[in-house]
């Protein structure tokens, strides 16, 4: 067998980029715990990077995973984006990729409407969430293979309010009718609030999870010196791996020109 033959034989690279950067968040586990995920194919080569302005890498890419908060991406950077979804990217956002924080003088946080291509591309904008407290999460479409035999599991994150835009498919979801708490728009709409959807752009398509919140103890600063807990959230539990595993895999499956 030739060079070439055996070459064609194996497994083609996939280019991956991870994005993970922003505040309030534990974002060296988080970047961990995904490079862990991404190494488990040996086919996959990531490179990592704080926000989305390396234009370059990302028209390399093949796929594309987020976890990020107050994050936005320049305008050029989000034309990027949506030309790169249109055209075929699969992209997995996680937890606080649609976050625009501002803080107030009056002491809370507001949602600013800043970057709309984005948020209609992300599917949502995270709006408020109140405290941190257990939920039960279910499935929405048990037929699906993202959550095809998925139990519905309790879980202690941050319950998003999500300001959502256009037509999703919904595969997890919670009920929740209490408020945010420290937001401007404090108000959570009673009834289901995804928790797991897709958005299909042209070729391509966002997958996004709302879970996945994490803090350490320095994570808070400038805002306050020490953290007293650790929190893991969702990343305690092996379903929330189940559905990140899934969830690579599913962006590994698009069609490449």
């Amino acid at each position: 067998m030739s060079e070439a033959a055996e070459a064609g034989a194996h497994p083609p690279r996939i280019n991956c980029v991870l994005v993970c950067g922003g505040v309030w968040h534990d974002m060296d586990f988080a970047r961990l715990e995904l490079l862990k995920l991404l190494a488990e194919d040996p086919a996959v080569r990531t490179r990592v990077f704080e926000d989305y302005e390396n234009l370059e890498a990302l028209a390399a890419a093949d796929i594309l995973i987020t976890y990020t908060c107050d994050v936005t991406p320049s305008l050029k950077a989000q034309e990027a984006l949506r030309d790169w979804v249109a055209k075929g990217g699969r992209w997995y956002a996680l937890h606080g990729t649609n976050s625009v924080l501002r803080l107030l003088d009056s002491g809370l946080w507001d949602a600013p409407r800043w970057a709309p291509l984005l948020m209609d591309l992300l599917g949502s904008q995270f709006i408020s969430h109140p405290p941190i407290a257990p939920y039960t999460v279910t499935v929405a479409d048990p037929d699906h293979p993202l959550v095809a035999g998925v139990q519905p599991f309790e879980t202690t994150d941050e319950l998003y309010h999500l300001e959502t835009h256009g037509d999703l498919h919904v595969l997890l979801e919670t009920e929740c009718t209490e408020e945010g708490t420290g937001f401007v728009e404090a108000a959570g709409a009673p009834g289901r609030h995804p928790v797991m959807y897709i958005k299909t752009h042209g070729k391509g398509a966002v997958l996004y999870n709302t879970l996945g919140h994490c803090r350490g103890h320095y994570d808070l600063q400038p805002l306050l010196d020490w953290w007293p807990t650790v929190d893991r959230c969702a990343w305690d539990l092996p379903v929330f791996y189940d559905l990140l595993r899934r969830g690579i895999g599913w962006i590994k499956q698009r069609e490449r020109g």
